[in-house]
């Protein structure tokens, strides 16, 4: 039986944006070490035609071929978890700040503090029973902040 490739599993604009960031990055220090694509695949433990569907930042090779060839050239991978993309601390909200979180977050006392993520989850768990009658400009403005900043710009609803 001959095996082919695994079919490329779709992924979004901006995930294969970062595999091809990523790909061209291992490209690029494979070539500053001199390395032909033969002695980095072997290094790696793959096959050439692998390396080079990883420097093209091809989503349907797996995760752990990539660390192979990342380790093998003495690059390390970090993945940070995102809880505040802004990167200056946890942003947190009064709940009383917004009539519509403080119907969602109603056992909680209007100057509860919850994070931006919390607050996103609520409005998202919470949309069906939310009355938008209630939503000031305001409060439209910051949930579709929430939705860009944590959700690629859509409400999970």
């Amino acid at each position: 039986m001959r095996y082919m490739p695994a079919r490329s599993p779709e992924v979004g604009t901006s995930q294969q944006d970062a595999l091809q960031r990523l790909g061209a990055r291992i490209k690029d220090r494979r070539r500053q070490l001199g390395l032909s694509a033969a002695t980095c695949a072997e290094a790696a433990g793959l096959s050439r035609v692998t390396l080079h569907r990883i420097e093209a930042g091809n989503a349907s090779v797996t995760i752990g071929a990539y660390l192979n060839v990342i380790t093998a050239l003495g690059l390390t991978l970090t993945i940070p978890i995102v809880d505040d993309p802004a990167g200056d601390g946890v942003r947190t909200v009064r709940v009383g700040d917004y009539p519509g979180l403080r119907s969602l977050a109603w056992q909680t006392g209007a100057g509860t503090e919850i994070t931006e993520t919390e607050a996103l989850n609520l409005y998202e768990r919470g949309w069906r029973h939310l009355d938008r009658s209630v939503l000031d400009d305001d409060e439209r403005l910051f949930i579709q902040h929430l939705a860009d900043v944590y959700s690629h710009g859509k409400l999970l609803v």
